[in-house]
């Protein structure tokens, strides 16, 4: 049982090493041998479980977008049922600490930009903002016809990464607080249209 595990530490390992390699030379920069070695492993290894770069940079990708769904589903877990509180916690849930820590953010940014011309980090990000848009649509959905529901979800999936773009470009900590304060007020102006 125990040795099962032990290529699934290595394989978390490595994408730990990637996370902190992108973090310092971009995800243009990244290359196996910086990883393997931050990872004390060898390049092999890394050939090994993930294939090529592309695979590897893909997984590594695909474990951000897992701390990105894990912190929604935590904020989302802990608020009431509410349409309002369940959008809160969605908003919450994007401006994570996990999320905008300065680490996280410069691999996102990287990411985003990375996704404009590597097909298979394209389809992740589409994933992504599929996902983003669908989850609050179906909130919204709760209280509202289909088109202004899905106008809502528009505006708010705008804001949200409109907030996390700007706050990612400034020279100081994001303040989490003051974003989801905005993207609150949002929320709150969509729901009181329909009153």
């Amino acid at each position: 049982m125990y040795r099962k595990n032990i290529p699934e530490q290595r394989k978390e390992q490595l994408i730990n090493a990637a996370r902190e390699v992108i973090g310092d030379v971009g995800l243009a920069g990244v290359t196996i041998s910086q990883v393997a070695n931050l990872a004390g492993m060898s390049s092999g290894l890394v050939s090994h479980y993930f294939g090529d770069k592309e695979a590897f940079l893909d997984a590594t990708m695909r474990k951000v977008l897992r701390d990105l769904h894990n912190a929604i589903a935590e904020c989302r877990k802990n608020a009431d049922s509410s349409v309002k509180a369940q959008l809160f916690a969605i908003i919450d849930g994007n401006f994570h600490p996990s999320q905008t820590n300065s680490l996280s953010m410069r691999i996102w940014l990287d990411f985003w930009a990375a996704s404009m011309h590597q097909p298979s980090l394209s389809r992740l990000q589409r994933i992504n903002d599929q996902r983003l848009f669908s989850n609050i649509c179906y909130q919204y959905r709760r209280n509202m016809p289909k088109d202004k529901a899905r106008k809502a979800a528009r505006g708010l999936a705008a804001m949200i990464d409109g907030l996390w773009l700007r706050g990612s470009l400034t020279r100081t900590t994001f303040n989490a607080r003051k974003a989801s304060e905005i993207a609150y007020d949002y929320v709150e102006s969509t729901l009181s249209s329909i009153s």
